[in-house]
């Protein structure tokens, strides 16, 4: 069930009427409502992988329990690995299984021995990614003592499954989230009104850039060799757009849709395209995964204490578990190790944190030299999402190495570019809009509010005839974040 689908229009307005027509004093038969609802929605992708999500809950709910309970620091860290092992174990398997056994079968080719690897048609649960370091943060937080194991299994549950977050973040914290689950909620005008703005920016990049964007960037990574230099960075622009439009777009709805049922849900992206450097990017990029790996990778293995060697070495770990947890491919791990690459002058000169603040605050348009920073951080950024994008690193360094090449000064041209139009347009408008609000947690806030009203509904009902016409007449693709 996607976000902007038919089922979801109508799946989504029936939880909305039943949730809030409970009492906000009997707000665990809400919960109860939403759990069902988000097992249902679930269920929905795969109803045998929910034994699976049932399974990860019920084992992270029992193991915190235990921690909890035992004195005995071995006996707690007995729990702790019990979890992490288990955890990991369905995720490695699922997920890396054929990873391995294919790389272990071209290494031992590559010494002259040739073996057929036993590969599987192993389908991954998707979502699994995400609700498994949903569970791993709650049980490392007990360990840690942050929090008091949760007792209720449903509020634990709900926490582990709430269906905006459920199958592509943001990746929530029991600190953050589980406490709201606990408490009671009131429907306030005010907060639902943003909430349905955020869905509509969200499904606007979804729709109208995200899967514009995608039928230009697949013709062209899929068709690599017969395009000129030009042509081929035009295409990684197109898949940058592409997979903003659509993985904040989701996050956006994520976001929105549960602000609409009461829940305040961790923001996942701050304008990343208007960074200075790599550091701010990745600041401001999948906040929610970013933030998890600085707190339970890159903390405990020194951060950025020791010496330069340890900071580079940590620095370099968290990018490639970062390129690894996106997927079983080398291009995966290629791409967080550029963008480790990219971050190392920042680390080395120390000024990783010198751009906290957002970019040109309080003017209406940057300086030269903030644009410089931001058209290179962006240009860099697009070199590393070609490895992202591509098949395997076969293509992906052919691509590269068509991208430098003489027909790198080559007007861009492909069949249909003359159609690209309003796709650029949409890019320009996402962009405007964007900046504008730059200061904002999300692009519609308060977007028009010092405006007459009529101002504010005509931009609105833009956007909604923008996503209707684009629903109808470009194919619909699959959130790309699912995949992980």
């Amino acid at each position: 069930m996607f976000f902007n689908s038919i089922q979801f229009a109508i799946f989504f307005p029936v939880v909305f009427i039943l949730y809030w027509l409970i009492p906000a004093r009997t707000y665990k038969l809400q919960n109860i409502v939403l759990l069902v609802a988000s097992y249902y929605f679930y269920s929905c992708w795969d109803w045998r992988f929910l034994f699976l999500l049932v399974f990860s809950t019920l084992l992270d709910f029992y193991t915190g329990l235990k921690i909890s309970e035992n004195n005995s620091p071995a006996g707690k860290k007995f729990w702790l690995w019990l979890s992490i092992g288990v955890n990991l174990g369905f995720l490695g398997f699922f997920k890396y299984y054929n990873f391995f056994i294919a790389s272990f079968a071209d290494l031992i080719s590559g010494a002259g021995l040739r073996i057929n690897p036993w590969t599987l048609k192993i389908i991954l649960p998707v979502g699994i990614s995400f609700y498994t370091f949903h569970g791993l943060s709650y049980v490392i937080d007990i360990y840690k003592g942050r929090i008091k194991a949760e007792k209720n299994f449903v509020d634990y549950s709900l926490f582990v499954s709430f269906f905006p977050l459920l199958v592509a973040g943001p990746i929530e914290r029991a600190t953050h989230l589980l406490p709201q689950i606990k408490n009671k909620r009131t429907f306030e005008y005010t907060n639902a009104v943003d909430g349905l703005r955020q869905i509509l920016w969200g499904l606007f990049k979804k729709i109208v850039v995200a899967d514009t964007c995608a039928i230009y960037a697949g013709e062209i990574f899929n068709n690599y060799s017969h395009y000129s230099g030009s042509t081929l960075v035009l295409g990684a622009v197109f898949f940058a757009f592409q997979i903003y439009g659509d993985f904040s777009g989701y996050s956006d709805i994520a976001l929105g849709t549960a602000r609409l049922l009461g829940f305040e849900l961790l923001r996942n992206f701050a304008f990343p395209y208007f960074s200075r450097d790599i550091a701010e990017f990745w600041r401001r990029w999948h906040i929610s995964l970013s933030s998890w790996f600085r707190d339970y990778l890159y903390i405990p293995l020194g951060g950025s204490k020791g010496n330069m060697w340890t900071k580079i070495r940590n620095t370099f770990i968290i990018f490639l578990v970062s390129g690894f947890w996106h997927g079983a491919n080398w291009t995966f791990i290629v791409w967080g190790g550029l963008n480790a690459l990219f971050i190392m002058p920042s680390i080395v000169r120390k000024t990783n944190r010198s751009n906290l603040d957002i970019v040109a605050k309080g003017k209406t348009f940057p300086s030269f030299k903030e644009l410089f920073a931001m058209v290179t951080t962006f240009i860099l950024t697009c070199f590393a999402w070609i490895f992202f994008r591509a098949e395997n690193m076969t293509k992906a360094i052919a691509y590269v190495e068509g991208i430098f090449s003489k027909s790198l000064l080559k007007v861009p041209y492909f069949p249909g570019i003359g159609l690209t139009i309003p796709c650029f347009l949409s890019i320009a408008l996402l962009l405007v809009i964007e900046w504008q609000q730059r200061d904002h947690q999300f692009a519609l806030q308060h977007r028009f509010i010092k405006y007459p009203w009529f101002v504010n509904w005509t931009f609105y009902t833009f956007l909604i005839l923008c996503v209707c016409k684009y629903s109808m007449t470009v194919s619909t693709q699959q959130f790309i974040y699912f995949q992980f």
